[in-house]
């Protein structure tokens, strides 16, 4: 599968700075946002979020005006890694690659479930980023449906609502989620 320019790609590639001790640090903001995002929800404290990263709260600042810049720039980085895994997986079996960016995407629940919180869903980066993970996941299971590995009278919202529903309940663990996860799969899946 060759790869494919979601628009969620270009937000993200807009709002990275592109000197590289500036790109180090808004990653390092990015990844310890969506960490304190994941284990405080939406009131995680920026100074928090800056000691994590190893920067100054100012360079939290600069690069994210405001709470919502940094919910929203840390949605889209979270979106556009789930179109990249798709494209990852797309050249695996059928029903393969949908499990796989299943997987991505049961993880990429416990941060959106945060940044949600502060986003609104009729915002234009929300609706963007809506789009982009349609384009990108929805081709799996259409792939899997056409191979005969995934039911034919579901579509991918059906899918997704399944899978967020799953991941919207506290588990005693991550091995416990993924094997709630794979019974639920297991009905999707077309046994051979």
């Amino acid at each position: 599968m060759t790869a494919t320019p979601f628009p969620v790609g270009e937000i993200v590639a807009a709002r990275r700075p592109h000197r590289k001790d500036a790109a180090r640090n808004y990653d390092a903001l990015i990844a310890a946002a969506r960490e304190a995002f994941a284990e405080h929800g939406s009131d995680a404290s920026l100074e928090d979020i800056a000691r994590r990263a190893g920067v100054g709260i100012g360079t939290l600042y600069r690069n994210f005006p405001t709470r919502r810049d940094l919910f929203e720039s840390v949605y889209a980085d979270e979106v556009n890694a789930l179109c990249q895994a798709a494209q990852e997986v797309a050249d695996l079996e059928p029903w393969e690659a949908l499990t796989a960016w299943l997987d991505r995407f049961a993880g990429y629940m416990v941060t959106k479930r945060a940044v949600r919180e502060a986003l609104n869903d009729e915002s234009e980066i929300f609706q963007t980023c809506r789009d982009s993970m349609y384009a990108a996941g929805g081709p799996l299971l259409e792939r899997a449906q056409k191979a005969g590995a995934a039911r034919p009278d579901m579509d991918f919202t059906d899918l997704l609502r399944m899978v967020a529903g799953i991941t919207a309940t506290a588990f005693d663990d991550d091995a416990q989620r993924d094997r709630v996860l794979a019974i639920a799969l297991d009905g999707v899946r077309i046994a051979r």
